[in-house]
């Protein structure tokens, strides 16, 4: 029983890790709550349903188209409305409300063009999972495991070591300085939130490989995404990661005595504790009294 919860802990935070990972990334380039990560979670995972359903195209192929678009999505809301709304130096509160606009726009324009009904990205007959240390693991999970792996190590090696990488470091820590020794940080933002957003898109199409399809999908992933990242300290990737799989494992064994209907309950609970323990996350950077 404890070995299950822990596997399904690992591969619950494996689709947090994704979430939180591109939250992390475009919260460092513009310092603001980009809600509508969320949706682009949703868009990705409707975009693959289209091209691999609809459309007839082979599943690895859709995948990667969608993954592409959802950049390409992120990038245009960037581009569209926070582009125009950073010339005019807007405030946070401002930036927030309007990405709170384009989430509630996108979500119901999905359940417009594809109806409120559940639908589901897997096909063929139902196999039955591997048995593994006292586990049952099925092909899809390993696929979600993999995958979120390969995904975050890439992402830390490109902003570790690449020019690019550097550059977006470079814009986080302050935008004036790097513009000033020759970084254009317009460009640095819009490349963060293509990157970002193909992770979104790419967390919702291995979920839905695993559950299902709803236009209301990206809420809950939006949430649980921030609260990973908060955990692991808003900001920082491998913080990100560390958040995804802790408040996965946390969500899981927590309902070891407990209803599942209690998961969502869990994980607010631990932001709670996190906030009033360490407001900077595990990862974070140190509040002024812990500086001093």
């Amino acid at each position: 029983m404890v070995q299950q919860l822990v596997a399904n802990g690992i591969i619950a935070g494996s689709i947090y890790a994704l979430i939180a990972l591109g939250f992390a990334l475009i919260y460092r380039t513009v310092k603001f709550f980009h809600f509508a990560h969320g949706v682009v979670y949703t868009v990705g995972a409707y975009l693959a349903y289209t091209f691999t359903i609809t459309v007839g195209i082979d599943p690895l192929v859709s995948f990667f188209l969608a993954v592409i678009l959802a950049g390409v999505m992120g990038l245009g809301i960037d581009r569209l409305v926070y582009y125009p709304l950073r010339r005019q130096k807007a405030s946070d509160l401002i930036f927030l409300l309007a990405s709170f606009g384009i989430f509630i726009f996108i979500q119901n324009l999905i359940q417009l063009l594809y109806g409120a009904q559940i639908l589901t990205l897997r096909r063929g007959p139902i196999v039955e999972g591997h048995h593994v240390l006292g586990t049952i693991i099925t092909n899809t999970q390993i696929l979600i495991l993999v995958t979120s792996i390969l995904l975050s190590v890439a992402l830390w090696l490109y902003v570790k070591h690449s020019k690019l990488g550097k550059s977006i470091r470079a814009v986080s820590d302050d935008p004036v300085a790097a513009s000033i020794v020759g970084i254009n940080p317009e460009r640095v933002i819009g490349l963060s939130f293509f990157i970002g957003s193909m992770l979104a898109g790419a967390a919702g199409i291995l979920i839905s490989l695993e559950t299902n399809l709803e236009p209301t999908m990206g809420f809950t992933a939006i949430l649980k995404g921030i609260i990973a990242a908060i955990i692991g300290g808003i900001g920082s990737i491998p913080g990100a990661v560390f958040g995804g799989y802790f408040l996965g494992m946390a969500e899981n064994l927590g309902i070891w005595k407990i209803q599942a209907g209690w998961k969502d309950a869990i994980a607010f609970g631990i932001l709670i504790l996190f906030l009033l323990v360490r407001p900077g996350g595990i990862m974070g950077i140190p509040t002024e009294r812990e500086r001093l």
